[in-house]
């Protein structure tokens, strides 16, 4: 394939490319955003809190700052979102969210749009419509709308329910036993948050083990909880007790941690040390697969932080090997997949990746785009529906490539540009924003 942009058919892109060098190495330590996920809730669970919620190391970026305005919309004071100043919420208690007088904008966040389906579904008597941007309003909503609705949830939109714009009409929910259709901290996250103001118990039947963030913080700020089962697939939430104002500490994203893993373990002379990164079991998944490729990470200085592990982490370049990973894994390294299809690339052997076919419901289908972007710069690739084939030691070539407005897809092409063997440029580079505002800057202080 000629070096030209690996576009998605009918996408108009004008903006000039970024340029990134082919050569040199990375050296240093680097502190990366705020947990996405942890900061999502801390917003959330703060709103419904009785009292003030103080959150240091919130991530300000695109996402979190859709939770917070839709939040206001509904008569929350949420102090204004900067990089390295704490945010104060103040609660309004459990049932104190107002009808908004506009529709509720969710940007592309998922996470948002998903969350608030649960937070709003039981606010009998008020409506709410939420929507978002065009890759929101193309991803599936009824997986959290069909459980929501064995609790009483009306929520009507698109595709019969299933495509925002979402319509909400909020009612007294009942208590009920429901298993969720995927393995999914979103959905389980909405059930619990819907949970909270049910007339009696709900519990929360997981297919497999997810990111137990939401079940960590809603204990810390006082909500009746117990997990029980197989490695904590059974969820129970007992409505009554408020939920009291806290102070939360957000650790690193893991998720944007892996990209320095990922570029630290492939190029030559890289030494790079990510500080401050969040080390819960049920995100490590991508240290699991980095460790069976047989990369050098080491953990420093392990520690707790507000009931979350947190640690540093030193990554160095070294030979790596092919990885497999299978279904029952996914949960715990789903958006460090693109990243690691580009370790795939650099590593000896072929490397198979299956049973990931919810990487197509994303800001993008992540296993199409992936297998575009990296096939313009030179990989050995095969698609399948549910996963990816991988041929590795690869040498890849620079390319004109896209992000496709997909912000893990330009980190994890930057991190291919790492060790092409010229110049890459990088349509829509500025997608990295969604998460990790600050990544090209860290990138650039990095090289050497």
């Amino acid at each position: 394939m000629t070096p030209s942009a690996a576009v998605d058919p009918g996408v108009d892109v004008v903006a000039a490319p970024l340029r990134l060098p082919a050569g040199g190495s990375l050296r240093g330590r680097v502190k990366v955003p705020g947990d996405k996920s942890i900061s999502h809730r801390s917003l959330l669970f703060g709103a419904i809190a009785e009292g003030s919620t103080r959150i240091e190391g919130l991530l300000p970026a695109e996402d979190p700052l859709s939770t917070a305005a839709c939040l206001r919309a509904m008569g929350v004071t949420v102090s204004e979102i900067r990089a390295g100043q704490p945010v104060l919420v103040e609660g309004v208690g459990l049932d104190g969210l107002r009808e908004p007088a506009e529709v509720l904008d969710c940007g592309n966040s998922g996470t948002t749009m998903r969350l608030m389906l649960g937070l709003l579904a039981g606010r009998e008597g008020r409506h709410f419509v939420l929507d978002g941007d065009a890759s929101l309003r193309s991803r599936p909503m009824r997986r959290v709308g069909d459980p929501l609705a064995n609790m009483g949830a009306h929520i009507q939109g698109r595709d019969n329910g299933n495509l925002a714009p979402l319509a909400v009409q909020g009612r007294s929910l009942h208590g009920a036993v429901i298993g969720t259709p995927v393995a999914s901290a979103q959905v389980k996250s909405a059930l619990l948050l819907a949970a909270l103001t049910a007339s009696g118990p709900t519990t929360v039947i997981e297919p497999a083990p997810t990111r137990d963030h939401s079940e960590r913080m809603l204990r810390a700020f006082g909500a009746d909880l117990e997990v029980d089962g197989d490695q904590g697939r059974f969820i129970t939430v007992r409505p009554g007790p408020g939920l009291r104002g806290q102070t939360v500490v957000v650790p690193g994203d893991i998720s944007s941690a892996a990209f320095w893993l990922v570029a630290a373990a492939i190029t030559p002379g890289a030494d790079l040390t990510i500080e401050n990164v969040g080390l819960n079991p049920s995100r490590t998944g991508i240290l699991d697969v980095l460790a069976q490729m047989g990369a050098s990470i080491t953990v420093l200085n392990a520690r707790d932080v507000a009931g979350e592990p947190v640690g540093d982490l030193r990554v160095q370049h070294g030979p790596l090997r092919a990885f497999r990973i299978e279904e029952p894994m996914i949960p715990r390294l789903v958006d460090e997949i693109p990243v690691l299809a580009v370790a795939a690339c650099c590593a000896e052997g072929v490397s198979q990746l299956s049973g990931a076919a919810e990487l197509r419901v994303k800001e993008t289908d992540r296993l199409a785009v992936m297998a575009r972007q990296l096939t313009a710069m030179g990989a050995r690739l095969q698609e399948h529906p549910d996963g990816l084939s991988i041929e590795g030691v690869t040498a890849l070539h620079g390319a004109e490539v896209d992000s496709e407005t997909d912000h893990r897809v330009a980190m994890s092409l930057a991190v291919a540009s790492l060790v092409a063997r010229a110049d890459t440029r990088l349509r829509r580079p500025e997608a990295a924003a969604v998460s990790y505002p600050g990544f090209w800057d860290d990138l650039a202080r990095l090289r050497c």
